[in-house]
């Protein structure tokens, strides 16, 4: 597993980096040992940057991440805490990863929907009365732009790649009738799932034939 670990507004020393290494590979070898990579982020947080935050992040098969976030008051504390999140994701999912690894990491390109993703700057409150004499447009202003794949999956891999990813929605295109579907985590912890009408008749149709 290639390893990056790095510092935001603070040095990480050898000491730390070893400790990492050692954790994640455990980790990496017992729950899954398949992981590509790894980056573990430390950043000094908070008021006078009493609290260190961490955020780790594996990719484990294609355009599979896992993510996790933690802080506290010392490096060692705030990985390890992290860490322990990664590994309770891994074994969550442990058996549905290894016995789908090779469907997962082998999807023909036709099966990958290519699509762009867009950040939004948010607009700032405004008086009502209030008027800058500069003409505003009803698009957002865009702040960032990446390319992005929407994959192909099951109703259950989408909700295990949404949740080891950390990530509040996911959208992807139905295995079943190849329409485009959406799950997300609603305020009340269950998760939703938005399937078009036209999906189930394609189903429908595709068992009466």
């Amino acid at each position: 597993m290639e390893l990056t670990v790095q510092g935001k507004q603070m040095d990480v020393g050898d000491a730390l980096r070893t400790y990492v290494s050692e954790k994640l590979e455990e980790i990496n070898q017992k729950y899954f040992n398949h992981a590509a990579f790894a980056t573990v982020t430390f950043s000094k947080e908070g008021h006078g940057h009493g609290v260190i935050n961490t955020h780790i992040q594996i990719r484990v098969g294609k355009d599979i991440m896992v993510l996790a976030d933690s802080q506290a008051g010392d490096s060692y504390g705030s990985f390890d805490t992290a860490a322990e999140k990664i590994a309770k994701q891994l074994r969550r999912y442990k058996k549905r990863l290894r016995d789908h690894r090779d469907r997962l990491e082998q999807t023909p390109e036709s099966e990958i929907l290519k699509a762009r993703a867009y950040t939004l700057a948010s607009e700032p409150e405004k008086d009502e009365n209030e008027d800058d004499g500069i003409p505003h447009g009803e698009d957002p202003v865009i702040v960032a732009e990446i390319s992005t794949n929407i994959q192909t999956m099951s109703v259950s891999d989408a909700v295990m790649r949404m949740d080891l990813s950390g990530q509040t929605a996911l959208l992807f295109r139905n295995a079943k009738h190849k329409e485009l579907n959406m799950v997300y985590r609603r305020p009340d912890g269950n998760i939703g799932w938005v399937d078009p009408e036209n999906g189930q008749e394609k189903i429908s149709l595709a068992k009466r034939a």
